[in-house]
């Protein structure tokens, strides 16, 4: 026969403080479990959140040469299908998504006012674990095929949506403004205007390696050959303190862009918009045509410049960039209809 045995009421009291323990714990533990996992998917989602702000955030795809890019188009409220309305294709930079790049640039904001499309693609990260656009990759022909796959993406913007297909602009930012300025040589009867903010021109490198030598301003920008000819004009926009890539890359990109129109440099000109930072202007033309525009930016750095606070690569400090590319872009719709 089992012997029972009597436990103390000291020993069932531990017991049940022991237990209650136990279940806090574990109730606890699986509570911050549950808040760490949504922390998590907080975190990952965060980056791909639309943009604030009425209008339509649509996804797509697109599918050419370099495989599959994804790419968000925004189209403001009231734009009839029936209608043909500009669109500005943006292209982030390294380590960001579409719709940072869309918070940070605030684009959205002058799509609203002067009522037209943009188009975000995006990097996949198994093409560029940074997110990059491979702009530099021309000797295995990566870049190329990158830029042909973009192509088909503004292809199919152009083909689903109310484009103006006489009114595309391109503009980027780092790598982006590279792939942009790659795109727009390549294929230069597509647009109407290229924008490049604080990025390398093109032919300044050929390899991952070599494209840091041209960041850092050790490498001389390529020459854009006659058969290119007819480049959409270039507005460079260049921060003077931007130590990822060096303000020389600006200038050699409106040097290279005014050599191949045999266009010259008229005078600077200084231009401070309220407590802004101040800049400098240089305009290159071949006679009356603007061919080149180059923006220099003092104390501006590797950001975009008067963005969004909140984002990375972002100063709000620096001239609304956002506002001069529609600006640009508007100048030379205006040119087309006068000609």
């Amino acid at each position: 026969m089992t012997r029972r045995v009597r436990k103390s009421p000291l020993v069932r009291a531990i017991q049940r403080v022991a237990s209650a323990m136990t279940r806090t714990a574990f109730e606890t533990g699986a509570r911050e479990a549950g808040k760490a996992v949504a922390r998590t998917v907080e975190a990952m989602a965060a980056p791909h959140r639309p943009p604030p702000g009425a209008g339509d955030w649509i996804a797509g795809q697109a599918i050419g040469a370099a495989g599959v890019r994804r790419f968000h188009l925004f189209r403001p409220p009231g734009i009839r299908n029936d209608e043909r309305r500009p669109l500005i294709v943006m292209l982030h930079g390294c380590g960001q998504t579409a719709a940072q790049f869309a918070r940070s640039t605030r684009m959205n904001r002058i799509a609203l006012r002067e009522r037209c499309l943009v188009l975000y693609p995006e990097q996949d990260r198994s093409a560029n674990p940074q997110g990059c656009w491979n702009w530099y990759d021309t000797r295995s022909r990566h870049a190329d095929a990158e830029a042909a796959t973009l192509l088909a993406a503004i292809d199919q913007a152009c083909l689903l949506y109310p484009v103006d297909r006489a009114a595309v602009a391109l503009a980027g930012i780092s790598a982006g403004a590279s792939m942009a300025a790659l795109l727009a040589s390549r294929w230069p009867a597509r647009f109407r205007a290229v924008v490049m903010h604080c990025g390398v021109p093109p032919g300044s490198a050929h390899s991952a390696a070599s494209a840091l030598a041209a960041m850092r301003g050790r490498r001389a920008a390529g020459s854009l050959t006659a058969e290119v000819g007819g480049l959409p004009p270039l507005l460079v926009i260049h921060g003077l303190a931007d130590h990822v890539v060096a303000p020389v890359n600006g200038r050699a990109a409106a040097e290279q862009w005014a050599a191949a129109a045999g266009a010259q440099a008229g005078p600077p000109r200084r231009v401070q918009r309220g407590a802004r930072y101040p800049m400098t202007v240089t305009d290159y033309r071949a006679g009356r045509r603007l061919v080149a525009r180059l923006v220099e930016v003092d104390e501006l750095g590797h950001a975009w410049s008067g963005g969004d606070a909140g984002q990375m690569f972002s100063d709000p400090r620096g001239p609304d960039a956002s506002r001069m590319v529609w600006r640009f872009l508007a100048a030379q719709i205006r040119q087309r209809l006068a000609e």
